[in-house]
C-alpha cells in the first residue's frame, strides 16, 4: 500500500502529523516528509515492524505516521525506530486494555500499560511513568514511592497527565514523555518478544519487540515493578 498526505498545513486535526489515505492496493516503499513537524525524510520499510498479536497485524510506523502522537513520532524519528515499530488502527471504543484483550483475543503478557505516577519531596513534585504488564498493576506505595523518595505517591489526574504527555488518555505511550521523567519499566515487559502498547492516541496500538523499549532514554528496568 501506498499512503500519501495531506501536505504541511492543510489538516484539519492538528495533532495529526500527517493524514494519511490508501492510494493502491500494492505495497510501495515511499519517502515522507515530516518537515511540518520538524523531522527528516522517512522511507518505509515494510519488511519490518510488521508484527501479528492475536487478530491484529501491524504496518511500520514509518507508513502510518498519522496514528502516532507528535512526541511519539518525534521520539521514533530521533532513535530512527519508525522501522522498527508496527502501529495498528483500531476504533479508539476498543483502546482500554480489558476491552483491547478481549476484543482482539490477546494474551494478558501481551499488553503493556503506562500510567504516570507522582509524589512530593519538601514541596517539590517529583514524576514517573511505569509501564506493567495488564495481567499487573504498579506498585506505587512501594517500589515506585520508594524510586522517588516521596511520602506519598499516586497516580496523576487524567487532565494533568493528558497535558503533561501531549497525548490522549487511555493511550498515554512510555515513548515520548518528558525527557525530565524516569520511566519505570518491569522487566518482564522487556523480556517479552512482542507487547502491545498505547501509541498516544486512542485510535491506534504500537506493537513492538519488548527489547526496545529498553532503549529509551530514561528507562529503569525494574524487577517486580508490577504486582
Amino acid at each position: 500500500m501506498r499512503w500519501t498526505g495531506c501536505g504541511p498545513g492543510s489538516c484539519a486535526n492538528s495533532n495529526h502529523c500527517e493524514r494519511l489515505r490508501i492510494a493502491s492496493t500494492s505495497w510501495e516503499p515511499a519517502a515522507y516528509s515530516f518537515s511540518h513537524v520538524g523531522l527528516p525524510p522517512v522511507v518505509v520499510d515494510d519488511g519490518m515492524g510488521t508484527f501479528t498479536l492475536g487478530s491484529l497485524s501491524s504496518v511500520p510506523a514509518a507508513g502510518r505516521p498519522d496514528l502516532l502522537a507528535v512526541p511519539t513520532l518525534r521520539t521514533l524519528a530521533a532513535m530512527g525506530l519508525l522501522n522498527e515499530v508496527g502501529v495498528v488502527e483500531i476504533d479508539p471504543a476498543l483502546s482500554d486494555t480489558a476491552t483491547a484483550q478481549q476484543h482482539f483475543g490477546l494474551e494478558p503478557d501481551s499488553l503493556a500499560n503506562c500510567v504516570v505516577v507522582g509524589g512530593k519531596r519538601e514541596g517539590v513534585e517529583r514524576l514517573a511513568a511505569c509501564v506493567v504488564l495488564a495481567a499487573t498493576r504498579a506498585d506505587v506505595n512501594g517500589i515506585v514511592k520508594r524510586f522517588l523518595d516521596v511520602r506519598k505517591a499516586s497516580f496523576l489526574p487524567m487532565a494533568r497527565a493528558v497535558e503533561l504527555t501531549e497525548m490522549e488518555y487511555g493511550g498515554i505511550t512510555p515513548i515520548g514523555l518528558p525527557s525530565s521523567w524516569p520511566v519505570l519499566v518491569d522487566r518482564r515487559v522487556v523480556e517479552t518478544d512482542v507487547v502491545l502498547i498505547g501509541s498516544g492516541v486512542r485510535r491506534s496500538k504500537i506493537i513492538l519487540p519488548g527489547a526496545l523499549l529498553g532503549r529509551l532514554a530514561g528507562v529503569e528496568a525494574i524487577d517486580g515493578l508490577g504486582v
